[in-house]
């Protein structure tokens, strides 16, 4: 499903039940989630915590352990209604896998570096929690792609699926077919099939081009192609691709969204489809995408 950025919330007011998680590897997390947490506390705004960031706050004197027992939940998305995510776009992709098709949307902050999922700035996170309360913002919904290796497993991706060589100095031959038509064979050192959110990752930084992630496509990227004039398309995002690898005797990688498998068969075939749910990212009334691309990425400066 492409991404409806005009999709806006009911209008009569709503009690919201936050989710608060994060990436506790990041030292920037543990204040400005205090700080998030007792502020909700005082404006009686109801909230409960991933377990590790739970711990994490005890351990560093930042929230009392009955506190913690109290509102630590193992599972978010069963009993809360919006998900706050601290962290880059990493921690973003996680906390998307961990809602799955549940539906729940993500309020994603900004501690990391760039930011395209996870755009809500520290200092802006109250004034954020504030406009929700409201009932100001928008849900966008993102196209999720679906991944069929052939061994019964579902495999999610909110950015991109990346078919790759594991070892170092060969490359592989991956045949593609969209819809059940030949597109090309590519003599490559690897393949990117990402979505229009994954524009802005792994594809962008292999020549991929941006796009806004209304746009409903899919985008088919080579890494480092055999041929100089093969170049990344654009194909519909209803479509079915199909692609055969063949690793000429080593094994490769299949990669999705910071997830990897090694597949020790050199040859099989993977089968990439627009998955049947979204993710849900709120977005507040005065965020544009491509504000955000000129902050990010520095244009003008």
């Amino acid at each position: 499903m492409a991404s409806q950025p005009n999709h806006k919330p009911p209008n009569h007011p709503t009690i919201l039940i936050y989710g608060i998680t994060g990436n506790t590897t990041k030292a920037k997390l543990w204040k400005p989630a205090a700080r998030l947490m007792e502020w909700m506390t005082e404006h009686e705004i109801p909230f409960r915590l991933a377990p590790d960031v739970g711990l994490g706050l005890v351990k560093r004197e930042l929230m009392a352990p009955e506190t913690v027992r109290e509102l630590a939940c193992d599972d978010l998305p069963d009993v809360c209604d919006v998900l706050v995510s601290f962290g880059g776009d990493g921690t973003m992709l996680g906390t998307a896998a961990s809602v799955g098709d549940r539906g729940v949307p993500i309020l994603g902050v900004n501690i990391g570096r760039l930011g395209f999922l996870a755009d809500i700035e520290i200092a802006q996170i109250e004034s954020a929690i504030r406009q929700l309360e409201a009932g100001r913002y928008r849900v966008e919904d993102r196209t999720v792609l679906l991944g069929d290796a052939g061994d019964g497993v579902h495999r999610f991706a909110l950015n991109e699926f990346v078919l790759k060589r594991e070892a170092s100095g060969t490359m592989i031959s991956i045949r593609v077919e969209v819809d059940g038509r030949y597109l090309n064979t590519y003599w490559c050192d690897g393949l990117i099939v990402a979505t229009s959110t994954g524009s802005t990752a792994y594809s962008l930084s292999a020549g991929g081009p941006i796009i806004e992630p209304g746009s409903g496509v899919i985008l088919i990227t080579p890494l480092a192609p055999h041929t100089l004039t093969v170049r990344p398309i654009l194909v519909p995002n209803t479509a079915i691709v199909e692609a055969v690898v063949d690793a000429h005797g080593e094994s490769y990688t299949l990669s999705y969204d910071g997830k990897s498998f090694v597949f020790p068969d050199t040859h099989s075939t993977i089968r990439i489809q627009r998955a049947q749910h979204t993710v849900k990212l709120i977005k507040l009334p005065d965020q544009d995408y491509f504000d955000t691309l000129r902050e990010k990425l520095g244009w003008g400066r």
